[in-house]
């Protein structure tokens, strides 16, 4: 019996040293069990991060583009969705709803190359000689007309930007002078020395008080053409 003992309890103490391998063996697969999870957890934080953020920017760019565009028309009955499926205010709309604003006007070109910009119309000086009727009609093709001369200031101008004789929209007709927009002469500037002529020429070459001259409307000399815009 005592040796039966002995044998068993030898048996026991044989077999802890295993069962405590076992235990560490275990205790380490649990640790390295923990780890994962808790590299897991914060791989998930980082992506909800990083969801967060994108999230936050989408919001601030939606923010800063509804403040920067244009602001639609209401209530003015103009528009409908055939012609415009998202109307924006005109400038007239803009000055009435905000009328202290200041809108800055940008400069732009009127006339064509070649023609010279003065008041609201565009004036061109010939180059070619031609009857009074040629010229009319030499400027009638561009739209425009024989200049006509209504004011001080425009025959001034005229006077500083040639150096010819030009024929102007002044003609005779039933012993009146007539412009070609049919309305009669009112302020003249006539030469002292005028000639005879049933058609009226601007002569630059004399003082712009009085340059203006006679000829018969079958000479040829240059002219000028306007153009009103």
């Amino acid at each position: 019996m005592y040796i039966k003992f002995f044998r068993s309890y030898f048996e026991d103490k044989k077999e802890k040293p295993d069962e405590a391998k076992l235990s560490v063996e275990l205790q380490g697969k649990k640790g390295k069990q923990d780890e994962g999870k808790t590299g897991r957890h914060r791989l998930l934080c980082l992506i909800l991060a990083i969801i967060c953020l994108i999230l936050l920017i989408v919001v601030v760019v939606l923010g800063v583009k509804l403040q920067t565009e244009p602001t639609p028309c209401q209530g003015n009955g103009r528009f409908n969705d055939r012609q415009s499926p998202s109307p924006t205010c005109s400038l007239e709309d803009c000055q009435n709803r905000f009328p202290k604003t200041t809108f800055k006007k940008l400069p732009c070109r009127q006339c064509a190359s070649g023609w010279l910009t003065f008041g609201t119309s565009c004036f061109f000086l010939s180059t070619t000689r031609l009857t009074w009727s040629e010229s009319q009609k030499n400027c009638s093709s561009s739209g425009g007309s024989l200049a006509i001369v209504t004011n001080q200031t425009v025959q001034n101008f005229l006077t500083r930007k040639g150096n010819l004789k030009y024929w102007i929209g002044l003609r005779l007709e039933d012993s009146t002078w007539t412009w070609v927009n049919n309305n009669k002469l009112q302020q003249s500037y006539w030469t002292e020395a005028a000639h005879s002529g049933d058609c009226a020429y601007l002569n630059s070459d004399g003082p712009a008080e009085k340059n203006w001259d006679r000829a018969s409307c079958q000479s040829t000399t240059y002219f000028i053409c306007q153009l009103q815009f």
